[in-house]
Formats: structure tokens, C-alpha cells, sequence
């Protein structure tokens, strides 16, 4: 995708948006719980700074999860609108990639990269030499089904709950940091070097793990 891009950025904590121009970035963001009342607000900001219409950028950008379940459905449905109404690329890229963006580099496997889905839910993606494997769920179960009797193990991402369940059976456990800046730069610099969906209509939520439906 070309430059400039609009990142926008919802499941991973608070609402962030970033404009990438000429290898710059401008960064917004908002609290956890008025992404619906700010996020296009920053999108507007954003665009004024730098003097641009939608019709000016190259592309847009969308974290597609699995994280926070409100944050992640409103800021798909700003994306696609501004997709559709502008008839622009847009590219969705996973949490996990964004995350795992920085530690990724540190070469250190097997590596779980964990996010927070909806309460007492995770999502972790193994990585190791075989390839990449997920799963969702309450904390030790799912820690269970991602481990495989390793004795050395690195942590990126929300890893405070999940330190101590891998700890118990790891011998060695490292905390690798996934940068400072918010998850919008991140998304922005990924998308750079991605091809755009077949169309906005393409690109999907990955909740994680739903709460289980309950009859009356």
C-alpha cells in the first residue's frame, strides 16, 4: 500500500489513529470507552493537520483483532465506511501482528504474543520453528493447549495474568516488550508493506473467543 495511510485501531486498549506521509507519522489517540464519541473526531484532526481529504491518501489501515470487543466493531465499521465512501484499499492486519511487530526480531522462540479479549478471555498465538498455531479462551486452559512441555519460553503483549500461569511450567520464562508507540503507529508501518483486501466487504473481525449463547 502507498503512502499516505490512515491507521485506525481499536481492539488493543484505547482508540489510536495514524497518518503515515512521506515515512512521518502523526499520531492520535483516545481513552478505552469513547472510541464512538472521539474516534472519527481524531480521524478529522488528523486529516486537518495535514492538510489532506480521504481522497488524498494512498490507503487505509484497520486492526482487524481479536482484542477488545467495542473497541475493534467500531473502529472496523469507521474503516469501512471511509473504505466504501472514498473508495480507497484497505488493508486489515491482526493484533498479533501489530504486538508482535518489535519483539518479533528478538529471534527468541517459542514465543506466545497474548491479547485481551473480553473479560477473563486471552488470545495467544504460538510461534516456533514448525510455524504458528492460536488459541482463545479462559487464562490455564489456554495456556495449556499452547504449550508443549517447553522449558524456555518468551512473553510478548499482555503477559501480567499470563506470566504466572507459564512460569509455573517453564523453567525460564522472558518478557520481551512490544514498544512504546500506540498500536496505530505500528499498524500503519505494517500495512506499508501489505496488499490491500479484494474489497472493504472482505475484511473481518476476529473476536476470539464469543461469549457462549444462553437460552431463556
Amino acid at each position: 500500500m502507498t503512502e499516505p495511510i490512515l491507521a485506525l485501531e481499536g481492539a488493543l486498549g484505547g482508540f489510536s489513529v495514524a497518518l503515515l506521509s512521506n515515512g512521518r507519522l502523526n499520531v492520535k489517540s483516545t481513552g478505552a470507552h469513547d472510541a464512538l464519541e472521539r474516534g472519527l473526531v481524531l480521524v478529522d484532526a488528523i486529516l486537518r493537520e495535514e492538510g489532506l481529504k480521504p481522497a488524498g491518501l494512498g490507503g487505509l489501515a484497520v486492526g482487524t483483532g481479536p482484542g477488545g470487543f467495542t473497541g475493534l466493531r467500531i473502529a472496523i465499521a469507521f474503516a469501512k465506511s471511509l473504505a466504501l465512501g472514498s473508495g480507497l484499499p484497505l488493508v486489515g492486519v491482526s493484533s498479533f501482528d501489530i504486538v508482535d511487530e518489535g519483539a518479533a526480531a528478538a529471534g527468541r522462540v517459542p514465543r506466545l504474543t497474548v491479547v485481551e479479549g473480553r473479560r477473563g478471555v486471552v488470545c495467544i498465538r504460538r510461534s516456533d520453528r514448525t510455524g504458528e498455531r492460536i488459541a482463545c479462551g479462559l487464562l490455564e486452559p489456554t495456556v495449556e493447549r499452547v504449550l508443549d512441555g517447553d522449558r524456555e519460553i518468551a512473553l510478548v503483549g499482555a503477559t501480567e495474568d499470563v506470566c504466572g500461569v507459564v512460569g509455573k511450567r517453564a523453567k525460564s520464562v522472558h518478557i520481551l516488550s512490544a514498544g512504546p508507540e500506540p498500536p496505530a503507529a505500528t499498524l500503519a508501518r505494517i500495512a506499508r508493506t501489505r496488499d490491500a483486501a479484494a474489497s472493504a466487504h472482505a475484511i473481518a473481525p476476529d473476536y476470539g473467543e464469543l461469549p457462549a449463547a444462553r437460552e431463556r
